[in-house]
């Protein structure tokens, strides 16, 4: 099974675009849309301080930027139950989605202060996908969801070419792994994000060494 392949799920009337290959060229325009959304609402919820709140309808809008064009379902939480191929995790009923959804944005709100950035972000990262929303776009979604809690509760908009998204992109497995290993904990009635944690660390400090890389023309930090 490849990367592509696993954790995936779609449904089958998803589609706007059936040729691959031209549904794979709006992806990427749409990525691009979705990612200049998130850094306009990391910049704007800075500017708003204490009074920004994570809500549904920040999740929905990233949602909708990325399949836009593309997806039946673009900025909508999916019709009916889905299957994620290459994981024995199995997404709840469409009916909870809303409710799970708000309550994983208030236990956001609540630990807003109590919980360092990596951990909202990696709780934000593995949640989303572990309630599966939509029909496609799951990841994307949960990616730039995270990227947007990270830089916010940092309170600035990160520097760095190679972001935590891409680097997610250009591997996988690592960030599969730790969903899985989180979902593993959740069967057993915990909640561990270590391994989400130690995962987001890593990106974090490629893609704020990558800043010091380009200011000095050295290389500081073996990236994979």
């Amino acid at each position: 099974m490849s990367e592509e392949d696993r954790r995936h799920s779609v449904a089958s009337d998803a589609y706007l675009i059936a040729d691959e290959q031209a549904r794979a060229e709006a992806e990427a325009r749409n990525g691009l849309v979705q990612f200049d959304l998130a850094c306009q609402m990391i910049i704007d919820a800075i500017e708003k301080g204490d009074s920004w709140k994570l809500r549904p309808s920040v999740i929905l809008a990233l949602h909708r930027a990325a399949l836009d064009g593309i997806s039946n379902y673009a900025g909508n939480y999916r019709p009916a139950d889905v299957e994620i191929q290459g994981s024995r995790h199995k997404p709840v009923d469409a009916f909870q989605v809303p409710e799970l959804i708000e309550d994983m944005c208030d236990y956001v709100i609540a630990q807003w202060n109590d919980k360092p950035a990596v951990h909202l972000a990696s709780y934000i990262m593995w949640r989303l996908n572990w309630i599966h929303p939509f029909s496609d776009g799951n990841g994307r979604t949960s990616r730039m969801v995270s990227y947007l809690v990270l830089s916010v509760k940092l309170g600035l908009l990160l520097p760095g070419r190679n972001t935590i998204p891409d680097q997610i992109v250009d591997n996988r497995n690592p960030y599969f792994d730790a969903l899985e290993a989180a979902d593993e904990a959740c069967e057993q009635g915990s909640i561990d994000l270590s391994k989400m944690e130690e995962l987001i660390e890593h990106m974090l400090a490629v893609q704020l060494t990558s800043v010091m890389e380009t200011a000095t023309g050295k290389q500081f930090l073996q990236h994979d």
